[in-house]
């Protein structure tokens, strides 16, 4: 068992930066790859980008290629999503999750994500 422990949220103006951290207890992280995803108001969960177990490698969804950047730090169970140049559209909650799948193909696909922590919210102003 994994839990997940969002934080870092809160209110920002569009343009700027906020630092997410995603931590577990229960069972080391470098046995999985960390996915974020978020959920804005009235819209479904999306994928927003994952890390694999290493961290050597990375996938992002296209809304958030180049001002979004996930990192991990194994050693201290935690998983960084660093957002800059926030806009609008970013509002929503994210979630940080667990997949222990090897491979990279299902990295998009939520329902491989064995542990979901319980999110944080964002919201970016105008």
């Amino acid at each position: 068992q994994v839990q997940l422990v969002e934080s870092g949220g809160g209110l920002v103006q569009a343009g700027g930066s906020l630092r997410l951290s995603c931590v577990a207890s229960g069972r080391t992280l470098s046995h999985y790859a960390m996915g974020w995803f978020r959920q804005a108001p009235g819209k479904e969960r999306e994928f927003v980008g994952t890390i694999s177990r290493d961290g050597d490698s990375t996938l992002y969804e296209d809304s958030v290629k180049g001002r979004f950047t996930i990192s991990r730090d194994n050693a201290k169970n935690t998983v960084i999503l660093q957002m800059n140049s926030l806009k609008v559209e970013d509002t929503a909650v994210y979630y940080c999750a667990a997949g222990p799948r090897l491979g990279y193909y299902w990295w998009r696909d939520q329902s491989e994500y064995a542990y979901w922590g319980q999110g944080t919210q964002v919201t970016v102003s105008s």
